[in-house]
């Protein structure tokens, strides 16, 4: 995902610069000599810029507020004016996010690696090495639960700790600290060898779980 959104910055990057090849400068008797883009290039680069800002570094953040606030037009100026400002919000959101400055890019290296992690974990239980493929979903497990942990201001612990209070800060709901404390147990008994605790789909389902619960963590 990191590198997708990488990717599209560079992309938008690009498509400004052409867009802004475009500028013409244009007469009005009520404004006067007004520089002006073209205007469906100008609207069809805003739209994914926006949401391109909006995915990397939040709808809550000052470079997704900014940019809105640089979109809307003046009756005195051309559309050219919004876009420099506009490509100054644009390369503070890509400085940022290529510097690891954003919250969000945590959340997505950490996805990154949950990914990979369960991937691993599928695999182990497909050549039937079921207890290591329940150890490794659990790792991603308690490893999510740190970084919302991490997120909501919660200090670690004990992964049944964390789970408790991550549910008594209202993150989630009691059915699923129940469920999380039941795969944690089967990743317990995988590591502690008690092999007749649980089945092969239990870990199965297991790894489903935490992979759903993982992306909805950390989206």
């Amino acid at each position: 995902m990191v590198k997708v959104i990488l990717k599209r910055f560079a992309e938008l990057s690009d498509q400004l610069s052409d867009l802004a090849n475009t500028m013409q400068v244009k007469h009005s008797e009520y404004s006067g000599r007004y520089e002006q883009v073209d205007v469906e290039q100008f609207l069809n680069w805003c739209v994914k810029a926006r949401s391109l800002i909006g995915n990397a570094c939040g709808r809550e953040s000052e470079h997704y507020k900014s940019f809105i606030a640089a979109e809307e037009p003046s009756p005195f100026s051309g559309n050219y004016e919004n876009l420099k400002s506009l490509r100054a919000v644009f390369t503070a959101a890509r400085e940022d996010f290529e510097g690891g400055y954003l919250v969000s890019v945590r959340n997505l290296v950490q996805a990154e690696i949950a990914d990979s992690e369960l991937d691993q974990a599928r695999e182990l239980h497909k050549s039937g090495y079921i207890s290591a493929a329940a150890v490794v979903a659990g790792v991603v497990l308690e490893t999510t639960l740190r970084t919302l942990c991490d997120l909501h201001g919660i200090a670690h612990g004990k992964l049944d700790k964390m789970n408790a209070d991550l549910a008594k800060t209202g993150q989630y709901n009691i059915l699923m600290q129940k469920r999380i404390t039941a795969l944690a147990a089967i990743r317990n008994s995988a590591a502690h060898g008690s092999t007749g605790e649980f089945t092969a789909a239990d870990v199965s389902s297991m790894i489903s779980d935490v992979e759903r619960f993982a992306k909805d963590s950390l989206p």
